[in-house]
């Protein structure tokens, strides 16, 4: 968390635990502040302060959405990408309607030509924004005008991006969007959906109805305000120009990697992807191998998303690309933001290239076993 996220949290840790559901004036306080938090989101997403209910994390926002367009909707399909985060994926194959799931180009984008001929029978669209593990950026617009096209309603799973790249709900005219805290640099375990006014909406949790009852449960205080704080500091950097210079990061990073170690391809289109994310395969270097060494040597990386690591299986990201499943064992995500500094970046450089080197003495040519090596 940025410094400033977590001193607009801890005075609702410390001080005020009033319930903001009551008519007392420290529960007004506390309803205050949850109101500015949601003004702050919602401008980070260009949307009115209405149209965003808080939730537990980004997991359930997206279930909710999900959960509501599958009860709301008429017979067909859920339309999903192959690429799509675990929270779609798995939600769908356990919906009652079938799942249409559109493939992606080697370059990790959408074909949209596949999702065209698919909407003549559907019921719903969800389609991320930015993909969890290469960073790329999907049509969303074209989605969208599609998916118009066929009176299709869509969600998007934006987690990823938010915070990273500018969004204008209005101007992408999306149904439901999925955003989590701990993208933008606030806490972890709260979230927020986006619910386009006017659209027919069917709530996960029932109870006391708060959130305008779309989402029943006492508030999170602490968190919520945190996230409207880290929201509104999102919203600045990117107006000034923070993206610009974590690519000009990234791609140095990049450089300095692809030119020391023979072998490295870098996966997906570099021309729509987030400014923060590099997604590298390492040719006869086993991931896992190299995930060991960069630990030890200081630099935090996955193998993929962070919500699948350590399952030691291809990434379903990669294969959908038509990266073959060897190549795919030898891909690392590195991700960069704001926070970081340019030194940082040559130096994380120079120890991937020192631990590829070295596991390539350890390992020979062939990607094997993996132990943990010292020295």
């Amino acid at each position: 968390m940025l410094p400033e996220v977590m001193d607009a949290m801890l005075p609702w840790l410390s001080g005020n635990h009033s319930n903001p559901s009551g008519t007392y004036r420290a529960a007004k306080f506390a309803r205050k502040a949850i109101d500015e938090a949601r003004g702050h989101v919602a401008a980070l997403i260009g949307s009115d302060e209405g149209e965003i209910v808080f939730t537990g994390t980004g997991t359930e926002s997206v279930n909710t959405a999900l959960r509501s367009l599958d009860e709301l909707t008429g017979e067909g399909s859920a339309i999903v990408s192959a690429i799509e985060h675990s929270a779609v994926l798995r939600f769908v194959e356990n919906s009652r309607r079938s799942v249409s799931r559109i493939p992606v180009s080697t370059n990790g984008r959408i074909d949209l030509n596949a999702f065209r001929a698919s909407c003549g029978n559907a019921a719903y669209v969800s389609v991320m924004l930015a993909n969890n593990e290469t960073g790329m950026i999907q049509p969303l617009a074209e989605v969208i005008s599609i998916a118009r096209e066929h009176s299709l309603p869509v969600h998007c799973d934006a987690i990823q991006a938010v915070g990273k790249i500018f969004l204008d709900v209005r101007r992408e005219a999306v149904d439901l969007l999925s955003i989590s805290a701990h993208k933008l640099h606030g806490p972890k375990g709260i979230g927020a959906l986006y619910v386009r006014s006017g659209l027919d909406f069917s709530p996960m949790m029932h109870g006391g109805g708060q959130e305008g009852g779309r989402r029943s449960g006492t508030e999170n205080v602490a968190s919520i305000v945190a996230m409207g704080e880290a929201a509104r500091l999102a919203k600045i950097a990117l107006e000034n120009d923070a993206g610009d210079r974590i690519r000009h990061m990234r791609d140095s990073f990049e450089r300095l990697v692809m030119e020391g170690v023979s072998g490295c391809v870098r996966n997906g289109d570099p021309a729509f992807r987030l400014p923060n994310t590099s997604h590298l395969s390492f040719e006869s270097c086993d991931s896992a191998g190299l995930l060991i060494l960069l630990d030890e040597a200081g630099v935090a990386c996955s193998a993929g998303s962070a919500c699948m690591s350590g399952k030691q299986k291809p990434s379903h990201v990669q294969l959908a690309m038509g990266i073959p499943e060897e190549r795919a064992k030898t891909s690392l995500r590195f991700s960069f933001s704001h926070l970081n500094t340019p030194e940082e970046a040559t130096c994380a450089a120079e120890k991937t290239i020192r631990a590829v080197e070295k596991l390539r003495r350890v390992q020979g040519t062939g990607i094997g076993p993996v132990a943990i090596y010292h020295g």
